[in-house]
């Protein structure tokens, strides 16, 4: 069977594939961007069920009609920040489709596009088949450098289609957009004319205050805006949303309706239940409290086993504090690479993924990402000191 020369650049994912090392029984897992199951709403979710078979439960298990269920759509306009019209609202997937759906329409083959340093892997999957130029924007802790995206939309033709951004609590980075820097890339963009994508994944699980406004809210007719319920209420469900200009809209329709027709109308139904009578008001707090003391429980174990971090960041692990999410972001010693640390690790019962891959050219192989949110207290200071164990063992120490 002959496959599309389009699959020629497309790499098996580096985290799935980190999976495979995983079946070792004992392995204490910061490699995964999962959820904690204990934030799942079960109960809620068993009510809902009820409700809506209930209700009309033929209807909530027959086709649906591609932009999504009603309801819902008019509960997500009323939660976000800006005036949004609910027919501006479109029903994914999850929020991987809407990445998927978004290639599809604004990708051709060597259009540029460009992304953050690091970025969400899964966006360069979704968009690597279109065959893109893709184009790394030199980025601090407070995100994008305004001059480097500037001095990299291009012109003409080689005009960039798009700059694909995740201003909060950003995955892998944990890192977060401050106002200032939002406020300069929106008006970047506004004055070249790129469009923005925000994926916001992440933004509801602030710790202490909550971020900064979208870039969406700034400029609605020049952004797409992504969102997902898979991080404040259940993954499993697969749904997500994407907030399109009028003028974009009909086109992510249309490549909506060619990938599934729609998204499962029964899930939608179901989260509309359990989101009215403002659940989410009660129910994402408790998300921020059990991932702030968890976020807490890795900082005190680094500082433990990396007590000279700060003295001697070149010979020991370093890494920032991120204000709300899911992952922490750390970088090794000089001369040590991730990659050939994982093996050692897992020996000792961790495992972590390796930060090169989230990066469109020029992987920092001495990075790696943490994610927190589902090992318990224990377990994380059981994790970082094995962790600690496989780097002095690497080291000679």
């Amino acid at each position: 069977m002959q496959f599309a020369d389009r699959l020629n650049n497309v790499e098996t994912s580096a985290i799935r594939e980190l999976f495979k090392l995983l079946g070792k029984p004992g392995i204490i897992s910061f490699a995964g961007g999962l959820p904690s199951p204990k934030t799942f709403p079960v109960d809620a979710f068993a009510k809902a069920c009820e409700v809506v078979l209930g209700h009309d439960g033929a209807a909530a298990l027959q086709y649906a009609v591609s932009e999504g269920y009603a309801p819902l759509r008019e509960a997500i306009a009323d939660l976000l920040p800006w005036n949004v019209d609910p027919d501006q609202v479109l029903i994914t997937t999850g929020s991987q489709q809407a990445l998927d759906l978004i290639a599809k329409v604004l990708i051709d083959e060597g259009s540029r596009v460009l992304v953050e340093t690091p970025t969400y892997l899964g966006a360069l999957q979704a968009f690597t088949p279109m065959e893109p130029q893709v184009v790394a924007v030199d980025s601090d802790d407070e995100g994008v450098l305004v001059d480097d995206l500037t001095a990299k939309v291009g012109s003409g033709a080689d005009k960039a289609r798009f700059l694909y951004v995740l201003p909060n609590f950003q995955n892998p980075t944990g890192r977060t957009m401050t106002e200032a820097r939002r406020a300069a890339v929106a008006a970047a963009a506004l004055k070249t004319g790129v469009p923005v994508i925000e994926d916001n994944p992440y933004g509801d699980l602030w710790f202490d205050t909550p971020p900064p406004a979208p870039l969406t809210a700034r400029n609605p007719e020049g952004c797409i805006y992504l969102g997902s319920f898979s991080k404040v209420l259940a993954p499993g469900l697969r749904l997500g949303f994407v907030v399109a200009p009028k003028a974009v809209y009909p086109k992510l329709l249309q490549a909506k309706q060619a990938a599934d027709l729609h998204s499962p109308g029964f899930n939608q139904r179901m989260i509309a239940e359990v989101m009215k009578d403002g659940f989410l008001d009660r129910h994402v707090p408790t998300i921020r409290a059990l991932y702030k003391s968890q976020r807490d429980a890795m900082l005190e174990a680094l500082a433990k086993h990396f007590p000279d971090s700060n003295q001697q960041p070149d010979t020991n692990l370093t890494w920032n504090t991120p204000a709300g999410g899911m992952f922490l972001w750390a970088r090794l010693p000089v001369g040590m690479k991730a990659v050939d640390l994982l093996p050692f690790a897992v020996d000792k019962g961790v495992a972590f993924v390796p930060g090169a891959p989230f990066y469109a050219d020029h992987g920092d192989e001495r990075t790696l990402r943490l994610s927190f949110v589902t090992p318990s207290v224990e377990e994380i200071h059981r994790g970082v000191a094995a962790l600690a164990a496989a780097i002095k063992e690497r080291q000679g120490i």
